[in-house]
């Protein structure tokens, strides 16, 4: 459909664009052979071939490993911003159907880690991780940078701790008791204490014994103080 693909995406920090991710397959005329790249054709330069490593071994997780000789057909996918190269290889010798591919990682000190047994998966798989800075190293045995765990805590911690959801279950389970959160809170009313009900008319104040006005010593004539 295209050839080739890039798509990257920044994010704002305090007011700067940080580039962040990268995701990319190279074009057609980008896909070059990896045992023939340049920089190993200076003369008695050693090879892929004499650097590579003859004791990784296939396991039962993993398939046989490619190798830079004639064995296998290795082309470059995404150089992975030199953090290591992404390829599509074929193991019997040359290019044939599809159903025939790989996709590995090699890392910078050209150890394989295999990532998909086709293309459309590790499409899937750069899509879903967004294209993180160093991706690819969750499938290897060191992981990822420190660095690179803050991006994927932010932007895909599931998909970082994807280990962890296997083995324990309730690692992302929301404990939360809706029960006791929305629990009826409804405040009991305590009457409060009233005093003792005042006649009307009645003037607050101390309360002492009723005084009475003082009489006049004669009548119609007030007595003067």
């Amino acid at each position: 459909m295209t050839n080739g693909f890039h798509m990257t995406w920044s994010v704002k920090l305090d007011e700067h664009t940080i580039p962040l991710g990268s995701m990319a397959v190279n074009s057609i005329t980008k896909l070059t052979e990896l045992n023939q790249s340049s920089m190993y054709s200076l003369p008695n330069a050693p090879t892929l071939a004499d650097l590579e490593d003859d004791t990784q071994e296939a396991s039962e997780n993993q398939p046989e490993k490619p190798h830079f000789d004639s064995r296998s057909v290795i082309f470059e996918l995404d150089p992975c911003n030199g953090n290591g190269k992404v390829c599509l290889v074929y193991k019997k010798g040359k290019p044939a159907l599809a159903e025939d591919t790989e996709i590995w990682f090699l890392d910078r000190a050209l150890y394989w880690h295999f990532l998909t047994d086709t293309f459309t998966a590790y499409y899937r798989l750069l899509i879903t991780h967004l294209g993180l800075p160093q991706w690819q190293y969750a499938f290897t045995n060191y992981g990822i940078s420190p660095q690179a765990k803050q991006w994927f805590s932010m932007f895909k911690p599931i998909t970082y701790s994807s280990d962890l959801l296997t083995e324990e279950t309730d690692s992302f389970v929301n404990k939360l008791d809706p029960s006791r959160v929305f629990k009826n809170k409804n405040k009991i009313l305590i009457p409060k204490k009233k005093g003792p009900v005042q006649p009307a008319g009645s003037q607050k104040g101390p309360s002492g014994p009723p005084t009475t006005p003082k009489s006049s010593s004669a009548s119609g004539n007030p007595v003067r103080k």
